[in-house]
């Protein structure tokens, strides 16, 4: 049966299922870096995106509170501008109780320097921009009037750093070098530009890059090249689910070697720090690559992650997570992972059917997403089977 949470004065909600599961992947991830305080750096709530997600702020709070976590959250896309939606959030925050800050989202081409103001003079913790959504670059001169209201009012500034935004890392490299007092969090693992981004990064401690993603290769770039210091875990709510962003993305911490101090710090002190304007953790330099996949489950790894491709597509992923499922080897090195993910799979049969409303992937995606990344970090913080 689906568990349900509620906050204080707020409807119940029904919690997703992968979390109940997630919360064992999580308890065995605290055995080995000690408790979490999860502050999940990136969250939404709205009900207009053209993208088709919904999410009502009770579900958030219920969410977060299930979850454990505080957040921080910002309007999806309104296309008729983000004035009610930004104050919306801050109602949001008031009846939280400490669970949820708010920053305001503005679009550079429609007044966003006055109504970052207007909000952060009513409380507002930062700014977050979306140059895919509203169509801008980050060379335009409104985002650097509100680069210089963010260094000026100590507050940073989320960036949308998905595919399709051509020079978006140059243009924000550039603005981080300007303005130095100027924090950056640079969401979704920074794939726009992680590629070469990784390099500059020890110079530029301004610059941060959020884990709201999925994909391993890469979470393992992102853990093993990026200074731990300037990785903020975080969900994408409600793309992604709290609880098993946390059991999941923080395993790739684990596989390429950083303590617990230092996980600790990325799922959620280094946040913390950053909005209360302290200066961020130097927390020593990238890990460095993990050592060698084993290629079984090198194996399992590609048709699962061929599997989710297909479900981010709206297709059929049954073959590809077959496939994934004949390629557990449960005589082999790595026995114990195997029959977690085979434990996941099963799940994920039992949880087939239609996206759940406000979605558009379904729930056994989640499963299927989560053998996938147990499969790219064997021998990790296993829970007990079941």
């Amino acid at each position: 049966m689906t568990e349900s949470a509620g906050a204080p004065g707020v409807a119940e909600f029904e919690i997703e299922p992968i979390e109940a599961e997630a919360r064992r992947w999580l308890d065995a991830l605290e055995a080995e870096t000690g408790p979490l305080a999860l502050f999940d750096a990136h969250t939404h709530f709205g009900r207009h995106d053209p993208d088709e997600f919904r999410q009502e702020p009770e579900e958030l709070v219920a969410t977060m509170e299930n979850a454990g976590a505080r957040a921080i959250t910002f309007p999806m896309h309104e296309p008729d501008g983000y004035a009610a939606a930004n104050d919306e959030a801050r109602e949001i925050e008031a009846n939280a109780g400490g669970r949820i800050v708010h920053f305001c989202r503005v679009n550079p081409h429609d007044g966003a320097l006055a109504e970052a103001k207007r909000c952060l003079d009513l409380g507002a913790h930062g700014i977050k921009l979306h140059p895919r959504a509203e169509q801008f670059a980050m060379s335009e001169a409104a985002v650097e009037d509100l680069t210089r209201l963010a260094q000026d009012r100590g507050v940073p500034i989320l960036i949308h750093a998905g595919r399709g935004i051509p020079a978006l890392g140059h243009d924000t490299l550039e603005l981080a070098r300007r303005y130095p007092g100027a924090r950056f969090i640079l969401a979704h693992a920074a794939v726009s530009d992680l590629a070469w981004l990784w390099h500059q990064l020890p110079e530029h401690p301004n610059l941060f890059v959020d884990s709201s993603w999925w994909n391993p290769a890469d979470f393992v770039a992102l853990f093993s090249l990026v200074p731990p210091g300037q990785i903020l875990w975080a969900s994408d709510n409600p793309y992604g689910q709290p609880l098993h962003a946390a059991g999941f993305h923080l395993r790739y911490a684990l596989q390429v070697g950083l303590d617990g101090d230092q996980i600790r710090a990325i799922a959620g002190g280094q946040v913390e720090r950053i909005l209360n304007g302290e200066e961020p953790l130097d927390l020593g330099p990238a890990a460095g690559p993990p050592g060698a996949q084993d290629p079984g489950m090198e194996r399992v790894v590609s048709h699962l992650t061929s599997a989710i491709g297909r479900a981010m597509a709206e297709g059929d992923p049954s073959e590809s997570v077959a496939l994934g499922r004949l390629a557990v080897d449960l005589d082999g090195p790595e026995a114990e992972t195997g029959r977690a993910i085979l434990h996941l799979l099963d799940l994920a049969d039992r949880h087939q059917g239609p996206p759940p409303p406000g979605r558009r992937f379904p729930r056994a995606a989640q499963f299927v997403l989560a053998a996938l990344t147990v499969a790219r970090t064997p021998g990790i913080a296993l829970p007990s089977e079941t």
